[in-house]
């Protein structure tokens, strides 16, 4: 029996391919992923664009192949003699048996202590809380002013003010020219931070630089810049290296673009799409504008309709109108007032006529006149009989009369102010004016004392 459980008998023999491939599985995944450093030697670059190299110390070497898909940084400078940290999975390459590490990432050996001290202050700025997502300001839509710290004669100015003009030419762009790389550029960058804040010209920052090796974006992996990005008073956009490239003023800053010319994207809107927008809100602007006037137009029809009948001459000549209708129904109701009236007064007067002593004196002249008539016509009755019953008529008419009463002594007493006739002395006061009709005249006089009807005895 062996390690893989097969008898060792000629019979049981596995081929060369079988081989290899338990060997292969057996290797990934008892080892796996590792980070090996080395001497780098037999570098190969064939056409396909994959590197083949060995890495070696004084004891040892091994095999390694970096494909092309995995490459995320230049690999031009790379050459035999460099020391280099390569991570990677242990494999086989079963064609050949050959033992090798298949690179995913290729770095420089001096460049573990760089990773060593990212990765420590990493962890104590985000202790603190400066990479909170809390912290993060939205950056302008249309900015009135964009800054840019940079090398001013390195390619991501170039590519920044080349995607800046395609895009949005009309926004002013401030160049804050620094070191990106090297002892100075620390101080630099973080002095451009504090220039930013004091001169206050733009409303968003772009800081960053082209790519390189992580040696050469240390400058935005330092604690200094990292704090001015955060103490930064307007919005800032990280764009340093490539897009695999990460810094730790990535992670404070409040945006991060792939790339320098992708911070100038993100930065400023398209201007075609913009001016598209433009048009097509121009267009639903003047629709609306439209039938907002027309409205105001209809609404100012109805008020000026409503003016025209509201106003003083239309008041004056509506309430005329009125004035000359009631005038005509108050003439009119006058009119029928007095023509009532005057019937009503014509029938009092025919009853007062009618109950008047001179009106039946006057009927009675009539009825001797229709009676004498009928004397004259009736000459069979006595003469004397007629004038007997005349006599008595008369008499009897004339004690009836009024005047009858008066010359019998009696008098008709009125108040002399209001013509009312007294039948009780009670309603006189002493020191009142009185007035006595007689039978031949009237009598005005001051009354000087009243008497009940029980005084009179």
């Amino acid at each position: 029996m062996n390690d893989f459980g097969l008898e060792l008998t000629p019979q049981t023999a596995i081929s060369v391919t079988e081989l290899n491939r338990t060997v292969r599985t057996l290797i990934e995944r008892g080892v796996g992923h590792v980070w090996v450093e080395g001497e780098m030697s037999n570098l190969s670059r064939p056409a396909s664009g994959h590197l083949y190299f060995s890495l070696k110390d004084t004891s040892a070497q091994i095999r390694c192949a970096w494909f092309r898909q995995r490459q995320r940084a230049p690999t031009i400078n790379l050459k035999d003699g460099d020391k280099m940290l390569a991570y990677g999975k242990v494999s086989v390459y079963e064609a050949r048996g050959d033992y090798q590490l298949i690179v995913e990432r290729l770095e420089a050996a001096g460049e573990g202590e760089l990773r060593r001290r990212f990765e420590e202050l990493k962890k104590k700025l985000a202790a603190e809380g400066l990479f909170d997502e809390s912290l993060k300001r939205p950056l302008p839509t249309l900015p009135r002013c964009i800054g840019v710290i940079t090398s001013p004669s390195g390619a991501a100015i170039r590519d920044v003010l080349s995607v800046l003009k395609r895009r949005f030419p009309a926004v002013p762009v401030i160049v804050y020219p620094v070191a990106v790389q090297g002892e100075a550029a620390i101080a630099e960058i973080a002095a451009a931070f504090q220039t930013v804040a004091r001169r206050a010209e733009c409303d968003v920052l772009i800081v960053g630089r082209g790519g390189g090796s992580l040696e050469d974006l240390w400058a935005f992996n330092e604690e200094a810049v990292a704090r001015a990005i955060r103490s930064c008073p307007v919005p800032v956009i990280s764009a340093v290296g490539h897009e695999v490239d990460f810094t730790i003023a990535d992670l404070v800053a409040d945006y991060r673009a792939p790339t320098p010319s992708g911070a100038a994207e993100i930065v400023v809107p398209d201007q075609l799409q913009w001016r598209r927008d433009f048009a097509a809100t121009l267009t639903r602007f003047s629709s609306l504008m439209q039938r907002i006037l027309e409205d105001y137009y209809q609404s100012l029809d109805w008020l000026a309709r409503r003016l025209k009948q509201s106003s003083p001459g239309a008041t004056v000549v509506r309430q005329g109108e009125r004035l000359l209708s009631l005038r005509k129904t108050l003439a009119s109701a006058i009119r029928n007032n007095l023509i009532v009236r005057g019937h009503a007064i014509e029938r009092i007067d025919a009853r007062l006529r009618q109950q008047s002593p001179h009106a039946r004196l006057q009927q009675m002249e009539l009825r001797c006149i229709a009676l004498q008539q009928r004397l004259r016509s009736a000459g069979k009755i006595p003469l004397a009989t007629i004038e007997n019953r005349l006599a008595l008529a008369l008499r009897g008419l004339h004690a009836v009369s009024p005047l009858a009463t008066l010359e019998r002594g009696y008098a008709i007493v009125t108040d002399a102010k209001n013509g009312k006739v007294i039948t009780d002395a009670a309603t006189v006061s002493a020191g009142g004016a009185i007035e006595a009709r007689l039978a031949r005249g009237r009598i005005v006089a001051t009354v000087r004392e009243t008497r009940g009807r029980d005084d009179e005895s």
